[in-house]
Order: C-alpha cells, then sequence, then structure tokens
C-alpha cells in the first residue's frame, strides 16, 4: 500500500497475452489490466493502432510510467494502480 507522500511507480510490466498485462508497482501491489476494452472501444485511430499486437508489444517502463512510442499511448499511474482504465 502507498503511504501519503509516497510516489507511485511502476516497476515491471509483464505481458499475459491479447493486450493484457500484470503491473508490478514500488509498493508490491500487483495489477493484471486487459486494455482491450479501452483500445477496442476508442475511437481515436491513433489508440486503436494498438489493436495491433506488433504495436502493443512496444511498451516500454519509463521512469516509473508505462507508454508506448515516447508516450503516443500512456496511462495515469494512478488508473493502473486501481486497474481503473476507461476510453
Amino acid at each position: 500500500m502507498i503511504s501519503e507522500g509516497q510516489i507511485v511507480k511502476i516497476e515491471k510490466a509483464k505481458h499475459l497475452g491479447d493486450h493484457k498485462l500484470k503491473l508490478s508497482f514500488n509498493d508490491g501491489t500487483e495489477q493484471t489490466i486487459d486494455f482491450g476494452h479501452f483500445l477496442s472501444n476508442s475511437l481515436n485511430p491513433l489508440i486503436r493502432k494498438y489493436l495491433n499486437r506488433n504495436e502493443f508489444m512496444k511498451y516500454k517502463i519509463n521512469e516509473g510510467d508505462l507508454e508506448w512510442n515516447d508516450y503516443d499511448l500512456c496511462f495515469p499511474v494512478a488508473d493502473l494502480y486501481e486497474n481503473n482504465i476507461r476510453p
């Protein structure tokens, strides 16, 4: 659990198949997030391109953030921590 004033960061991401990632945070919390619903419900073609597995697999952890292609796609860490992403 993150204490008051502590900055939440992602330490690891593991691909679990399709558009699912298991994220590990700096306080030991883990979340399995399925990005498929978010991606398929987006109307933005720049986001929908990540439905392509090759594009989706280009994710990186950059200074505690999960991002794709130099922040072309990213999510607030707090939303990932709570497993609460929406299109």
